[in-house]
């Protein structure tokens, strides 16, 4: 990171690129397990948002499985979308995909850091409980959007201020953000005002608020067990967002408010952790979520039973009959329905002749 000839600053937007070999090959290892983290999370984050939508089908939705659900999109689209660009830029320690690419990658992935810490704040009015019917159903849609439009809204800054530039090399190209002497003053302001309303004031409000809301299940609500289990499992989402963000949001804003260079490897760790935490969230709610829990069960156990197979139909007449085993052939039932319930006099049985064996 320097400053160009015309006094911008100047910081690398979507990842850390121009690197020293050392560091780069430091680096590899970590590249290497950060990429199986990164597809084991995003298919965990698919496979959570299959079992809340079968949830909703059966109509077992809550106003705070649809939260859950836009979290795990976002954590989804982090792990697909924005953790191999910033791969690939780590590795190629230059910038290949293009002008398009440069301006929106940092902007895409604010948007969805974003959206996830505001989710988990409006999840703090939603309902636990499957309420299909409750008139109040329809404000998680309006909430949902109007989060993802303030998400994308707050970093455009990451967008207009994203360019291309010749790097160290010949023919070497990175992607950086620069930002010009005219609208330093008011960046200046807006890099102090950004962190605190998009990561600091969300986290700690939702952090605070089930904090005291499981004090209150495990001491005054009725049925303390399912609610506490219920924000046991909010908190746990909110606290390792806020911790595993920290050096994220840290370095962002070190560097935009013009203090020291910070190290190429804090740099690194700090993307690291910030994709360990869209990874980690499927697997909090597997093991604390027991309608997930229960929703990965039925899913393996159709799985199984699709596997196993059914038995075929044309396997005999036997299987046939056994398909409806309640069915009666139309001349069979004729036959038996005059004569059901009808009481045989002595005097007309219809087969004298084994009484008259029995009287000899």
């Amino acid at each position: 990171m320097d400053s160009d000839p015309n006094g911008t600053f100047v910081d690398f937007s979507g990842g850390v690129q121009l690197v020293d070999g050392e560091d780069v090959r430091a680096a590899a290892p970590v590249l290497l397990v950060g990429v199986c983290v990164c597809v084991s999370g995003a298919a965990g984050n698919l496979l959570v948002l299959l079992i809340l939508a079968r949830d909703f089908r059966a109509a077992r939705g809550s106003e705070a499985k649809a939260l859950l659900a836009s979290v795990a999109a976002a954590d989804a689209l982090i792990l697909l979308l924005c953790a191999p660009v910033r791969a690939l830029a780590v590795y190629k320690q230059a910038w290949v995909l293009g002008r398009f690419a440069c301006a929106t990658a940092d902007w895409f992935q604010h948007s969805c850091v974003v959206a996830k810490t505001l989710l988990l704040a409006v999840s703090t009015r939603a309902r636990h409980t499957p309420e299909p019917a409750a008139p109040r159903r329809g404000w998680i849609l309006w909430a949902v959007a109007l989060v993802w439009l303030v998400s994308a809204t707050l970093p455009l800054p990451q967008m207009l201020f994203a360019a291309l530039r010749p790097g160290g090399g010949r023919d070497v190209v990175v992607c950086v953000s620069q930002m010009p002497a005219c609208a330093s003053h008011f960046m200046g302001v807006f890099y102090k005002i950004y962190p605190t309303a998009a990561y600091v004031a969300p986290v700690l409000f939702a952090v605070a608020y089930y904090t005291k809301s499981l004090h209150r299940a495990l001491n005054d609500a009725p049925s303390p067990r399912r609610q506490s289990k219920v924000t046991l499992v909010l908190l746990c989402l909110s606290g390792t967002l806020g911790l595993m963000l920290l050096p994220e949001w840290g370095t962002f804003t070190w560097v935009r408010l013009g203090y020291r260079k910070p190290p190429a490897g804090l740099l690194l760790c700090a993307q690291g952790l910030a994709y360990a935490c869209s990874a980690l969230s499927p697997v909090l709610l597997v093991t604390m979520y027991d309608d997930v829990r229960r929703g990965l069960g039925a899913l393996c156990a159709r799985r199984g039973t699709k596997a196993a197979g059914a038995p075929k139909a044309s396997e005999g007449n036997g299987a046939e009959l056994g398909a409806d085993p309640e069915k009666t052939f139309p001349d069979v039932e004729h036959f038996w329905t005059g004569r059901r319930n009808t009481q045989v006099e002595e005097e007309q049985d219809p087969i004298p002749w084994e009484r008259d064996e029995k009287m000899l």
